[in-house]
């Protein structure tokens, strides 16, 4: 028994000197490890011998299984190791290449000139508030002086979602909210989308604005003046000139619109030669609307127009954006079109 152990480890190492996959090795553990294999037949044998030859017979058999089993384990983790390593090798990389520049996304030139709005007037004291996209009538309308039967309704264009609620017209009923829960002094901006049915070249029926106000004693159009001539010149630069035309707004009195020196021409109402397009010759660009709260608001929101006073303004992003960037067509904002937004 023990010559044909020996005879059969010699022909398993031959076997196994043979393989050169796994699926060989496999093919040779159940050749001689298998149910059926020939050193399992031969173990099995070990029984018949006699009692005095059992255990330095299967002492020898397990001896040579356990050999073989640790032969096509080794031979296993090696061929691993070197696929590994052939691996490595093939995806190795060189470091002193240059790198591939991939494309990245940047900001929107609507947020950009909308951070950079409000970053002004943090930068005087304000603090940001922000107020629902759907209002109710009240704060929308008549709490800023616009009742039902107000002409001035006629010209916000509104989306009703229901009978008693609308989207937003415009970010002054943020100015009602904060003023219902605080007491003066108030410094506030209210950036924000808002909705009117409009849509051509210069409107969108979805748009943003800055609102701003600010209520304390004493307040007067002067620092409203003086607050939005440094906002435009931080914006267009420290040459732009303003401009304020009387004006109505039912929540401000007195009110007015604001226009600067036409960003393009510099107020010169010529370029190149001809008629400055932007501004159609007049110098002039209107930027936004302002003026001093009216009574009616401050009486609607518990305050004693007696003794406190205060102004507001609301500035259209996408009127800043294109002013900014010479941008002739609003549409082109809200388009999506990388052609277009990768020039900014």
């Amino acid at each position: 028994m023990k010559a044909t152990l020996d005879a059969l480890g010699a022909e398993i190492e031959n076997a196994l000197d043979g393989c050169r996959s796994d699926e060989d090795l496999e093919r040779v553990r159940i050749a001689y490890l298998g149910r059926k294999g020939r050193l399992t037949e031969v173990m099995r044998g070990v029984g018949a011998l006699a009692p005095e030859e059992r255990p330095a017979v299967g002492e020898l058999a397990n001896a040579l299984k356990r050999r073989v089993d640790e032969c096509i384990t080794a031979l296993r983790e090696r061929w691993k190791a070197e696929r590994r390593q052939h691996e490595l090798e093939r995806e190795r990389l060189d470091v002193t290449l240059p790198g591939r520049v991939w494309p990245y996304g940047h900001v929107h030139p609507l947020t950009a000139a909308l951070d950079e709005a409000v970053a002004i007037f943090v930068s005087l004291g304000f603090s940001v508030y922000e107020g629902p996209h759907i209002e109710d009538e009240y704060h929308n309308f008549e709490a800023l002086n616009i009742p039902s039967d107000h002409p001035a309704r006629d010209m916000h264009d509104t989306f009703f979602v229901d009978h008693t609620h609308i989207l937003r017209t415009h970010t002054s009923p943020v100015q009602i909210r904060v003023m219902e829960n605080q007491e003066p002094p108030i410094a506030a901006i209210a950036p924000g989308a808002v909705f009117r049915h409009d849509d051509d070249v210069t409107h969108s029926p979805m748009f943003h604005q800055v609102e701003g106000f600010l209520v304390d004693r004493a307040v007067t159009f002067g620092d409203l003046k003086g607050v939005l001539s440094l906002f435009v010149q931080r914006m267009f630069g420290d040459d732009t000139r303003l401009r304020f035309r009387p004006s109505f707004f039912p929540f401000t009195e007195p009110s007015a619109e604001i226009d600067i020196s036409c960003v393009i021409c510099g107020g010169a109402r010529a370029v190149n030669g001809g008629t400055c397009r932007v501004c159609k010759a007049t110098g002039w660009l209107e930027i936004l609307g302002a003026g001093m709260i009216h009574p009616a608001v401050f009486r609607a929101v518990g305050y004693d127009p007696e003794v406190v006073t205060g102004f507001a303004f609301g500035v259209g992003i996408e009127r800043v954006a294109m002013l900014k960037y010479g941008i002739t067509d609003i549409r082109l904002l809200f388009q999506n079109d990388l052609r277009f937004l990768r020039q900014f």
